[in-house]
């Protein structure tokens, strides 16, 4: 595969398997602009069907997924009310070097989220 490619998915810890059906959008950053390039849903393994980016769709910059983890909380039974604790849950990253893969997966809870720079 020329290029690189960004991918994601997102994984429920509380219950202990993927979070399917959250919705991601994805931004590139720059400065206090945002410009939306895609978004998505995570299917039954908490995936996406394809990268978000991948080859020269992906360019060195700032980006930033946004997990509408609050919709799939609510969903799953995990939270109510209209107010919660964590609902869009916003991650910035940088990509120095367009030729590599960048994997940023969330790990949510409805108390709880982290990620890490995956493989």
């Amino acid at each position: 595969m020329a290029g690189g490619r960004l991918s994601t998915h997102v994984l429920d810890t509380a219950r202990g398997k993927p979070a399917a059906g959250v919705r991601i959008a994805l931004y590139a950053v720059s400065g206090n602009s945002h410009r939306k390039i895609k978004e998505v849903v995570t299917n039954h393994d908490g995936r996406t069907d394809e990268p978000m980016l991948v080859g020269e769709a992906l360019k060195a910059g700032t980006y930033e997924l946004v997990f509408f983890a609050g919709d799939y909380l609510r969903a799953s039974g995990q939270a109510t009310g209209d107010t919660l604790f964590l609902d869009e849950i916003p991650i910035r990253f940088g990509v120095p070097d367009a030729g590599q893969h960048y994997h940023v997966p969330l790990l949510i809870s409805p108390f709880a989220y982290s990620t890490y720079r995956g493989s």
